[in-house]
C-alpha cells in the first residue's frame, strides 16, 4: 500500500500510527531518524488530505471532563509575529539536542518556525526557533491591504513529511530595495536547519495574454501573490496556491508544484491564464486531494469563458469562479470543475464562490445505492455547493448543474468538518449547525445547532473522538476571542467556553482564520503573538 493511500483513509491512518507501519516515500532527509509517532501526529491542515477536520485518536479529552472546573488554558507559547498558519504537531520524536520529544511547530508572520516542546505549556525556551529570512531582508509589507498586517511573513500552513524528516514552508520576504521574494524551505524536523539545497526562489511565467503577462506568458511576480491556503503534499509532490492583496493589481490564478525530494519545481498551471483575477485564498484553509490523486478547491472571482468547448470547458481556459478537480498524473491539469448559472455577476459583485475551504467526504452509497464521491464547500453567495467528485457539473446557463446545493443565513468563510457521517458548519451570522448525511445527501435542515451565533469569519470547526465515541466539536469565535466546545451527537449541548472561568483565567486574544488543533490532551489556538495551550487542570 503506498504511503498517499494511507494518508487518504482516516481509518488506516489511525492503524498506521498504532501499529508504527507507516511506510515510506523516500529516504529520510534528516541527519536523524525522526522515530515513530506514539499518539496521533497533525502533518497538514485540518488532520488529512480530505481536510475532514477530524482526529480519532483523541483518548484524554472526553465528554465529561472538558468543562470549566476540570479543563482550561494551561500557558501561552510567545512567538515573534502572528499566527496566521495552523500549528502542527509530531509525537515522540527523536530531537536533537533534547531526545525525544513530542513537538508543536509554529510558524509566524515575521518569517520565523518555533519548534515547541509540546508539554510544556508554554514554559521554556523552544527546542529550536529559525529566521527564513536572507541577509538583509524584512518581512514582507502588506500591499495596504487589511487582509494580512502588518507584515506578511509566513501564511499558509506548512506541510510536514515524517518519513523525510523534512517540513515544507513558503515564506514572503523583502530586500532594501524594495524586491519582493516567495521562497519554499524544507526544514529539519529535529534542528529547523535546511535541506535539499533550499531555499529555492519561486518564479514560474505560463503561456497567456491575461493580467500581468509579457510575450504572450503570465507572468508571476512574488510581490503580487499571497501564499494564504495551506500546502498539499501528494505522491511526493508539495502543490501550493496563490492569492491576491485585496484584489489588487494585475494578478491571475496559479497553482505551482514543487518536488518534496528535490524542492524543483514539478508543474505549472494557470486557471485564468487569459483573463484577470481568479485568486486562490479559501480563507487560509487548504486544497483537498482523494485517493486517485486528484485535487479540489474553490477558486476566487475572476474571468469566466462562458463559451464552452466540445468537452464543456472554458474556451480561453478562463475558469474564475470555479469548484475545481485537477488531475496530477502528468502534471498540473484541469479534469473537471462546477460554477454557478450567474458566475459572472457573481465575480463581478465580488461574490465568489471561492471564500470557504473544501471537504472530502467518504464514499457513500445514495439511495439508488450508487456509491457517491462528494466534494462541498461553500463562499460569499451564501451557498455550500455539494459536488459530485466523479461529474462536478461544469456550467450550464439555464440552471446549476451540481449534486446539491443549501443555503446558508451568511457568507461562508470558513471550512466544514465531518465526523460520524456529519457535517458541521458556521457560516458568518450564524450558528454552529449540524448536518446528517442520509443517502449521500445532506440534510436540508440542521440536527442541532449551537445557542452562540459566530461573527465574522464564522468559524472553522475541528473534531476531537476516540474512534466514533466522545465526540467534540471545538470551534473559535474570533470576536471576543472564545473557544468553544460541544457534544458532538448534539451542538445545544455547551461543553465549555472560555469565558466561564473567572478572573479570565482562560483568555487570550482573537486572529482571524484560525482554526483549533487537538493533540495528545492539549487544545492549541494561534493568537497575534502566541499559541495559547488548553487542556486538563493540573
Amino acid at each position: 500500500m503506498s504511503r498517499l493511500l494511507i494518508r487518504s483513509s482516516l481509518g488506516l491512518i489511525w492503524i498506521a500510527i498504532l501499529l508504527g507501519a507507516c511506510s515510506s516515500l523516500g529516504p529520510v532527509l534528516s541527519g536523524r531518524p525522526p522515530g515513530p509517532p506514539s499518539s496521533a501526529d497533525v502533518v497538514t491542515y485540518h488532520y488529512d488530505n480530505q481536510r475532514t477536520g477530524q482526529n480519532l485518536n483523541e483518548t484524554a479529552l472526553t465528554l465529561t471532563n472538558v468543562n470549566s472546573t476540570k479543563f482550561g488554558k494551561l500557558g501561552e507559547f510567545a512567538v515573534d509575529g502572528k499566527v496566521d498558519a495552523q500549528p502542527l504537531y509530531l509525537s515522540n520524536l527523536n530531537t536533537a539536542s533534547q531526545g525525544k520529544k513530542n513537538v508543536l511547530y509554529v510558524a509566524t508572520e515575521h518569517d520565523s518556525v518555533y519548534a515547541f516542546d509540546a508539554d510544556s505549556a508554554g514554559a521554556g525556551a523552544p527546542i529550536w526557533k529559525v529566521s527564513l529570512l536572507a541577509s538583509g531582508e524584512s518581512p514582507s509589507d502588506d500591499h495596504g491591504c487589511f487582509q494580512v498586517t502588518p507584515e506578511i511573513g509566513i501564511t499558509s500552513t506548512p506541510v510536514i513529511d515524517r518519513s523525510r524528516g523534512a517540513m515544507y514552508v513558503i515564506a514572503a520576504s523583502k530586500n532594501g530595495a524594495g524586491q519582493y521574494f516567495q521562497r519554499i524551505h524544507a526544514l529539519d524536523l529535529t534542528t529547523g536547519q535546511e535541506l535539499l539545497g533550499g531555499p529555492k526562489t519561486i518564479a514560474a511565467t505560463y503561456p497567456g495574454t491575461g493580467a500581468g503577462s509579457s510575450g504572450g506568458n503570465v507572468v508571476f511576480d512574488p510581490g503580487q501573490y499571497l501564499e494564504r491556503p495551506g500546502l498539499l503534499e501528494i505522491n511526493g509532490t508539495i502543490v501550493t496556491t496563490w492569492g491576491s492583496h485585496c484584489d489588487q493589481g494585475a494578478y491571475t490564478s496559479w497553482v505551482i508544484a514543487f518536488s518534496a525530494g528535490t524542492l524543483a519545481q514539478t508543474s505549472v498551471l494557470n486557471l485564468v491564464p487569459n483573463g484577470s483575477d481568479g485568486g486562490i485564498w479559501m480563507s487560509g484553509t487548504a486544497p483537498a486531494a482523494d485517493s486517485s490523486g486528484n485535487i479540489f478547491f474553490l477558486v476566487g472571482n475572476g474571468t469566466f469563458d462562458t463559451t464552452l468547448t466540445a468537452q464543456g470547458f472554458p474556451s480561453n481556459k478562463d475558469c474564475g469562479n470555479c469548484f475545481v478537480k485537477l488531475s496530477t498524473g502528468g502534471g498540473l491539469a484541469l479534469a473537471d470543475y462546477f460554477t454557478p448559472q450567474n458566475t459572472v455577476a457573481e465575480s463581478n459583485a465580488d461574490q465568489d464562490l471561492g471564500s470557504g475551504g473544501t471537504l472530502l467526504l467518504p464514499g457513500m452509497k445514495d439511495a439508488g445505492g450508487a456509491t457517491r464521491h462528494l466534494a462541498l464547500g461553500g463562499g460569499k453567495d451564501s451557498i455550500v455547493y455539494v459536488a459530485d467528485r466523479d461529474n462536478m457539473g461544469k456550467f450550464n446557463t439555464n440552471a446549476n448543474q451540481i449534486y446539491q446545493q443549501i443555503s446558508m443565513p451568511g457568507a461562508v468563510f470558513s471550512a466544514p468538518a465531518y465526523f460520524n457521517g456529519t457535517v458541521y458548519l458556521a457560516a458568518v451570522g450564524d450558528s454552529l449547525k449540524a448536518f446528517p448525511i442520509t443517502n449521500a445527501k445532506l440534510a436540508s435542515v440542521p440536527a442541532s445547532q449551537s445557542t452562540h451565533v459566530f461573527g465574522y469569519p464564522g468559524a472553522t470547526p475541528t473534531v476531537s473522538a476516540n474512534g466514533a465515541s466522545n465526540g467534540i466539536v471545538w470551534a473559535i469565535e474570533n470576536s471576543g476571542a472564545i473557544l468553544f466546545a460541544y457534544d458532538a451527537t448534539d451542538l445545544t449541548k455547551e461543553l465549555y467556553d472560555s469565558n466561564q472561568a473567572v478572573n479570565s483565567r482562560d483568555s487570550f486574544s482573537g486572529n482571524k482564520f484560525i482554526t483549533p488543533v487537538v493533540a495528545n490532551g492539549r487544545v492549541y489556538v494561534g493568537t497575534p503573538n502566541s499559541v495559547a495551550v488548553f487542556g486538563l487542570l493540573p
